[in-house]
């Protein structure tokens, strides 16, 4: 099971992922594409990953906007997982 992070290491993870930001017990990113089936196509990788981590983001798709939200409802908040995650994220994003 992923590690609950205290209030003090949240904030810290937060400010070394990029554009990423705490909303309640949520890290939050909004990713922008130029093409709305290259956002589609991001989803599809980071739905994959997600999958294999048996952990799931909420996603949203406005177009060309893709918004994700992570959190670990198990734990209760934000944990190393949720971390992790994002890092992942966004180095799936750099190849769009």
């Amino acid at each position: 099971m992923a590690r609950r992070l205290s209030d003090e290491e949240i904030v810290s993870a937060v400010a070394q992922l990029p554009g990423w930001k705490l909303d309640g017990k949520f890290i939050v990113k909004k990713y922008r594409f130029r093409e709305f089936l290259k956002g589609v196509a991001f989803v599809n990788e980071i739905a994959q990953l997600s999958e294999e981590k048996n952990h799931h983001p909420f996603i949203s798709i406005d177009y060309k906007l893709v918004t994700l939200r992570l959190t670990s409802w198990n734990a209760g908040g934000l944990t190393d997982l949720d971390v992790a995650l994002a890092g992942d994220y966004d180095r799936i994003y750099v190849r769009y």
